[in-house]
């Protein structure tokens, strides 16, 4: 029985991560999901559906790295994930910040430049 329910399992999770990559297709078709990011999305849902087929790669993958409890690999590469994700964000962050800065700059000049002509012009 205890079989069962564990081929049931995987079955599930192989299902689940096949529709997550169909949405994540869809999402970048759409154009509401930018290729840089959903390459990510593309490789940890693959990484899901690698573990779900192969039932031993997370024991065999902790043992090559010297992981005692192979679950704990998961919140390792995970944590690692979010860490690398948040430096990618933050770098967009201070480059669209800087972006904008010069935007308002340039603006205001141009507005300056306008008022001044109409002023020219009365």
């Amino acid at each position: 029985m205890e079989n069962v329910i564990s081929y049931r399992l995987q079955i599930i999770a192989i299902v689940t991560a096949l529709i997550f990559m169909f949405f994540i297709f869809r999402l970048i078709a759409k154009g509401k999901l930018r290729e840089e990011y959903s390459f990510i999305w593309i490789v940890c849902t693959a990484l899901l559906l690698l573990f779900a087929v192969w039932r031993d790669g997370l024991d065999v993958i902790a043992k090559l790295l010297g992981i005692y409890y192979a679950p704990s690999l998961i919140f390792l590469g995970a944590i690692f994930a979010i860490v690398v994700f948040l430096v990618h964000l933050s770098v967009v962050n201070s480059k669209q910040h800087k972006q904008i800065k010069d935007l308002a700059q340039e603006m205001a000049l141009l507005k300056e430049k306008l008022e001044a002509k109409q002023k020219e012009k009365q």
